[in-house]
């Protein structure tokens, strides 16, 4: 795998912005560029941590002095580096590729490959994807299967995948498993040892109001060649989805911003999450302990323990997410929040007396 400053700066930054606008998904960029998924995600989060520093004050910076000789050098291999460049310039990475001569007299294929853009890998390495077709379609299957029954672990979904004609080992299954980055099961809701876990405090707890006590975590969404990521708040006694954020990464900042959109409407007194990284993070308890609000954590392996938001995640994906199968982020977007909608303010629920949540949220009368 190259390292990614050997790649322009100015493709670096394009594909961090994609990924945080999310219209596409990191796989599909990453193959477009002939980079790991995991380079798009690094470049995401560095524009995220430096942006502030573009705008710092820059006046009073002295250029260093240089030898007149070296200078008129270097500007004659600029020039010269830029008519090649003229030349040879298109937009298509895997054209840019092919551009490279070996064989040219001046520069060299690592020189070729700077400036145009591409690491030197790229010229002789051609990217795999980072899923194969198969495995999307094992991930599918398994996704549907544990919305249905969330305490199938390895065995059961083998035996559950074998009955739908696919013959897959429990190691497969288990990586597969893996990028699910929601479900309390090995390595999805991952804690981080560095961080502080709270206890879990709705054990018994009647909740008699809105606004009392919340709920978050994360689900991966599957679209076409990839996946994206979905984060939601919602209020545990009337059901309704306070906010919600796609993601193209799993990091906290998607996260961060959930919680700030839910906690400009109304205050809880409990949150409760998992003990994922992002829910345990300093950044996130922090904003929680600014509001003054008490933080709960499920129990590790213990799904049940955060039942109200799985059934929100159950309710979305199959009468909404199986049905239309979202081919890019911007239809996703577009199609989550049309869902949101009709799940807060149309869509009956059993256990509300067949009100919507809205009306439940509005309304001041007890279930």
């Amino acid at each position: 795998m190259a390292k990614g400053h050997s790649i322009n700066a100015a493709v670096k930054a394009t594909a961090a912005l994609q990924a945080i606008n999310g219209d596409q998904t990191v796989n599909v960029m990453a193959s477009n560029l002939g980079v790991h998924p995991a380079q798009i995600s690094a470049w995401k989060k560095q524009l995220l941590e430096e942006a502030a520093s573009l705008f710092e004050d820059k006046r009073g910076r002295k250029q260093q002095p240089s030898d007149e000789a070296a200078l008129y050098e270097q500007i004659g291999r600029l020039k010269m580096e830029l008519e090649w460049l003229k030349k040879n310039s298109c937009d298509d990475p895997a054209q840019r590729r092919q551009l490279i001569d070996a064989d040219h007299p001046t520069l060299s294929i690592r020189r070729q490959c700077a400036l145009l853009g591409i690491h030197r890998s790229g010229y002789y390495y051609h990217a795999q994807p980072a899923c194969s077709a198969e495995d999307l379609e094992l991930m599918c299957l398994i996704d549907a299967e544990y919305t249905r029954h969330p305490f199938y672990e390895t065995r059961r979904m083998r035996h559950h995948l074998a009955g739908c004609g696919h013959t897959v080992n429990r190691k497969h299954i288990r990586r597969l498993m893996g990028i699910e980055a929601i479900y309390p099961r090995r390595r999805t809701s991952r804690p981080d040892a560095t961080h502080r876990r709270y206890p879990y405090l709705l054990s018994g707890y009647q909740v008699s109001r809105a606004n009392e006590v919340w709920s978050a975590d994360i689900t991966y969404i599957p679209i076409d060649r990839g996946f994206m990521y979905l984060f939601a708040v919602i209020d545990w006694y009337s059901r309704l989805v306070i906010a919600h954020t796609l993601s193209t990464t799993m990091d906290v900042g998607f996260c961060l911003d959930g919680l700030e959109l839910a906690l400009s409407t109304a205050t809880p007194v409990i949150f409760n999450t998992d003990q994922g990284s992002q829910f345990t993070s300093r950044e996130f308890t922090d904003r929680l302990h600014a509001g003054r609000i008490q933080i709960s954590m499920d129990g590790r392996g213990r799904c049940v323990d955060n039942i109200v938001i799985e059934r929100l995640w159950r309710s979305l994906k199959y009468e909404d997410i199986y049905l239309r199968e979202y081919r890019d982020g911007g239809a996703l977007r577009r199609g989550i929040t049309e869902y949101v909608h009709f799940y807060n303010h149309e869509r009956p629920h059993q256990a509300l007396r067949n009100q919507t949540p809205m009306q439940v949220h509005l309304g001041s009368e007890p279930i």
